[in-house]
């Protein structure tokens, strides 16, 4: 005797076949394997002989004549599948049932290839438009199709990103969401994000506009009544996109335009009445060491030294930090000096004129910063820069004029921030840069892309006090940083949560109970590490 799925069976007496097919009740019997494919090939001997003329052996020949299509052996299914293969069967036709003879051929094989396709839970993948499911106990025919579609849909749902995905230890909540607004001279900016590998998080949600908060600051000593209303319009957004989301821990700072103003508190208070938004003024220490904690991953590992610089557009913070052999998680404990300069791209453009810079006043602008660096003390560039080209020294510029220079440089149709933040330019590449755009006129800056009119009177400043920072730490390169005070306000937040702590539950609730008490514990970690 052959295996049963690769050879043929000893033919049955007729007796016993006769009275299985009686009992049967004119059903067709089931079989496998060669002998059905070998009926199947058309050839009359090729049937079997039986009690009838043309008919299967043990069938009668009335019912092979009556029913000729169902005189074929039904090949084997799968349990799930069984009563569609027998509604199939009885009202297929010869072709039709070629083609499914055809299938089983290679059925084991194509298995095997398709064990990957598995779905939800291990189960393999339901075809479309299979009706034939076998039912869940409590289950309605209907409503199969719909509750089993819903419950992968959500299975699914729940299932992190696989890229970016927040980091979520077994029998945690979903990772928290974390805000961050930075109210400056020029513009007004909201992150909202959450935290995914250490160190680094995913943003949800964002907002910007230019404001313009100092404008005329430099000339009354006073926040005008236009730049105050701009903000406030600008800051009723922020608020709307707070308070659709649950946000875990928020910071709001307000930076040099509110700190320099006469009336900065009493623009606090009014943004807290119309907005309900409670914003803190941040000393000029607090935000370089914002700027700072904001760029750390783009400081390579082998880097020894940084001058590290924000451009805004009251005021610029430059940081210089040194970093030793054990290099701290948070790079803004390796600052070793820092300084905040009382200029920025809107008071300087407004003392010396942003619409027609010609490379006289652009010097003039240069020299005026300079001044102000020259009671800076700090280390030499022969101190900073010790070691090879690889673990030296370099700078990092994060601010729109420093930005806006790397669009330019790389004729962008459109800003790109992926394609903008962490670029390296050579100091010719710099130099260059902004001799095109002081040979450009006004329309042409603003016809930009990267610059727009927004700031096209605004950019030429920025370029003179990058231009003296250069003279006071040349550098053979420049990493741009499209990112400043926000991710800084964010990183700290989630350092001081343990948000990225793996393997540990973080315990949310019982760490910060309410906004104050996460505000004094941020005031103590800034006294700390100050």
């Amino acid at each position: 005797m052959k295996d049963p799925d690769h050879g043929e069976k000893p033919s049955e007496s007729g007796a016993s076949a006769a009275g299985r097919s009686e009992a049967r009740t004119g059903a067709p019997r089931g079989g496998k394997g060669k002998r059905r494919r070998r009926k199947l090939s058309g050839s009359p001997s090729a049937i079997a002989s039986g009690s009838g003329p043309s008919g299967e052996a043990g069938r009668p020949a009335a019912l092979n004549e009556a029913e000729p299509s169902r005189k074929r052996k039904r090949r084997r299914r799968s349990k799930s599948a069984r009563p569609q293969d027998q509604s199939a069967a009885s009202g297929a036709s010869a072709p039709a049932l070629d083609a499914a003879l055809s299938d089983k051929k290679g059925g084991q094989k194509r298995n095997r290839k398709a064990r990957h396709r598995r779905g939800l839970q291990g189960r393999p993948l339901a075809s479309a438009g299979n009706p034939t499911t076998s039912l869940r106990p409590g289950e309605r025919p209907g409503d199969t199709a719909r509750q089993r579609n819903g419950e992968a849909a959500a299975q699914q749902q729940a299932r992190p990103e696989r890229l970016g995905a927040p980091f979520v230890a077994p029998g945690e909540p979903p990772a928290p969401l974390y805000a961050a607004l930075d109210l400056g001279t020029n513009n007004c900016r909201l992150l909202v994000a959450q935290p995914t590998r250490p160190g680094q998080f995913r943003v949800v949600d964002a907002f910007s506009r230019i404001v313009r908060l100092g404008e005329g600051l430099g000339a009354s000593g006073r926040l005008s009544d236009d730049a105050m209303e701009r903000s406030v319009e600008a800051l009723k957004v922020c608020a709307a996109k707070l308070g659709a989301r649950s946000i875990r821990r928020r910071r709001l700072i307000a930076t040099e335009a509110a700190r320099a103003a006469a009336n900065g508190e009493a623009f606090m208070k009014r943004v807290a009445e119309e907005t309900g938004l409670e914003l803190e003024i941040i000393d000029r220490e607090t935000e370089a060491r914002l700027a700072v904690s904001g760029c750390s991953s783009l400081v390579d590992r082998e880097t020894r030294s940084v001058v590290l610089f924000d451009i805004g557009g009251g005021s610029s913070e430059i940081a210089v930090i040194r970093i030793g052999e054990n290099r701290s998680s948070r790079l803004a404990n390796h600052i070793t000096h820092w300084t905040s300069l009382p200029v920025g791209v809107v008071t300087l453009s407004e003392r010396h004129g942003g619409e027609h810079v010609t490379p006289q006043s652009f010097e003039v602008m240069v020299r005026e910063v300079e001044a102000m660096l020259a009671g800076f003390e700090s280390p030499s560039v022969d101190a900073l820069a010790s070691g090879s080209y690889g673990d030296g020294f370099h700078l990092i510029g994060t601010s729109g004029t420093v930005t806006t220079l790397a669009g330019v440089h790389l004729d962008l149709p459109r800003y790109d921030r992926r394609r903008v933040d962490g670029l390296w330019l050579s100091d010719d590449e710099v130099s260059a840069m902004q001799a095109r755009l002081l040979s450009w006129d006004f329309a042409a800056r603003a016809a930009n892309p990267c610059i727009g009119p927004d700031r096209a009177d605004l950019v030429l400043a920025g370029c003179a006090i990058l231009e003296a920072i250069r003279r006071r730490w040349p550098s053979s390169r420049m990493r741009v940083a499209d990112r400043g005070l926000r991710e800084g306000l964010l990183t700290d937040m989630m350092a001081d949560d343990g948000a990225w702590r793996r393997g540990r539950p973080r315990r949310h609730q019982r760490s910060f109970g309410s906004a104050q008490a996460g505000e004094e514990r941020v005031k103590r970690h800034e006294g700390t590490e100050a």
